[in-house]
């Protein structure tokens, strides 16, 4: 070989070292910074939900279902102000907040609660609270809640009346913080009537035995958060593993929807798992 041809070696050697260095930081670059992204890639997702119980008059009810906001260091309240006019474009007849609404400090309590109220919907509005808002400061959080002019549910419910048709909203205490009181939040409710329960926490279904509910919707497992190919999620807040990642799933005495939320908790990262707002259509 000569001196010239080793010496266009050497500098296509260099050259495809300096593309492959560059491959390397891009995929480094879009690896960190892609997951940042997606955690504010809000989605919407509808879903049809059958209740055969549901009375005739509340067939087509519109749900929308809002879980994990998590305003705090990592969820700005810009990205909550998004999500609200997100909801609102929906037009939705009933909103439903299935908890934990802040993190890591009880002063993200009233700011998220003010954008929260901004929340419209004809049948009301109703909410329970989840782990992170009784760690923060339950009673911070009650009273910011019923300020934005939403009905807590926790053990307690009420009925949506049309005519002579009626559907019962209630709701039970976080699992891990909280009691839960079911009977109480069920009342006066029976076989024939339609129920839907708000468990911040999906777990608490493995425990129900009652026919009467109908639907429960929950939160709290963020569908894992990051979503690894091939292998799925590699953590779960639950203890069943990937059943109550997300999606509509069968407990042992009821259906189950599970939101994979709004915000994030830890990192402020998703991957493969977009939070979401979710709009539920009762048929």
């Amino acid at each position: 070989m000569t001196d010239e041809s080793k010496e266009v070696e050497r500098i296509d050697r260099r050259k495809l070292l300096k593309r492959a260095g560059l491959g390397a930081l891009g995929m480094l670059g879009v690896g960190t910074v892609y997951p940042m992204l997606e955690a504010r890639m809000c989605q919407l997702s509808r879903r049809v939900v059958a209740l055969p119980k549901l009375p005739p008059s509340f067939r087509g009810l519109s749900v929308a279902l809002l879980t994990d906001l998590h305003h705090g260091p990592f969820v700005p309240l810009a990205y909550i102000r998004h999500v609200v006019d997100l909801t609102n474009s929906l037009k939705p007849d009933l909103v439903l907040l299935a908890g934990d609404y802040v993190s890591v400090n009880p002063r993200y309590i009233a700011p998220v609660c003010k954008e929260v109220r901004r929340l419209e919907a004809p049948l009301g509005r109703f909410a329970v609270l989840g782990n992170h808002d009784h760690w923060e400061s339950t009673s911070e959080s009650k009273v910011q809640l019923d300020r934005a002019g939403f009905e807590l549910v926790d053990n307690r419910g009420t009925w949506l009346r049309r005519g002579s048709d009626r559907l019962r909203i209630c709701g039970v205490g976080d699992l891990w913080t909280d009691h839960q009181d079911l009977p109480s939040a069920l009342g006066d409710a029976d076989e024939d009537d339609a129920v839907i329960l708000l468990s911040h926490n999906p777990d608490f279904a493995e425990s129900v035995r009652d026919p009467r509910i109908s639907l429960m919707l929950s939160g709290h497992t963020h569908g894992g958060q990051v979503v690894v190919p091939g292998f799925g999620a590699p953590f779960s807040s639950s203890k069943f593993g990937a059943k109550y990642l997300g999606g509509l799933v069968q407990g042992p005495a009821c259906p189950v929807f599970v939101s994979r939320g709004v915000g994030t908790t830890g990192p402020p990262v998703r991957l493969l798992c977009r939070p979401e707002v979710v709009l539920l259509t009762l048929t």
